[in-house]
């Protein structure tokens, strides 16, 4: 089916072990599509059109990425993508077990979608979007885990 991949997520908003994941992805696979998720039984602190935004701003300059939204189930989104790669970043042990739940439920739906997991580097394996948003309530120095023009917005957005 080529070697476009799919790396799905909220990214609300994008960090810097994010950005690790996809740098690995691209290395192996030459193109990957950021595929932002609308999960619906989730609240964000950043709309879809924001999230895709702050995608499209912190890869400037990346080949082979693009970032689109997409609604409904990844495996029907892969599809209409004709791929069948999905790209899924495990940080530490606690989410191998949510990971490994939603790939074999991927599975189980699709046989012929594959999903793949990358680690990001050390230094980026225990940030969370959670636990950033939570950090910068205290107005902390969270410039070393996500790129400036999330930063700036995620700032804004607490100011207001």
């Amino acid at each position: 089916m080529g070697k476009v991949v799919i790396y799905p997520g909220s990214f609300d908003p994008v960090t810097y072990g994010h950005l690790d994941v996809l740098k690995r992805a691209t290395h192996i696979f030459g193109k990957v599509i950021i595929a932002v998720a609308n999960n619906t039984s989730k609240k964000y602190m950043f709309s879809l059109a924001e999230r895709v935004d702050l995608l499209k701003e912190a890869t400037t300059g990346m080949p082979g990425v693009k970032v689109e939204s997409f609604d409904g189930l990844v495996i029907d989104y892969a599809r209409r993508k004709k791929t069948n790669v999905l790209i899924r970043g495990l940080r530490m042990t606690s989410d191998f077990e949510y990971e490994f739940q939603i790939a074999l439920t991927n599975r189980r739906l699709a046989e012929d979608i594959e999903t793949i997991f990358l680690m990001p580097s050390e230094r980026h394996s225990f940030l969370s979007s959670s636990l950033l948003k939570e950090v910068a309530k205290f107005d902390a120095d969270i410039s070393s885990f996500v790129p400036r023009c999330v930063e700036e917005r995620l700032k804004g957005k607490l100011r207001a």
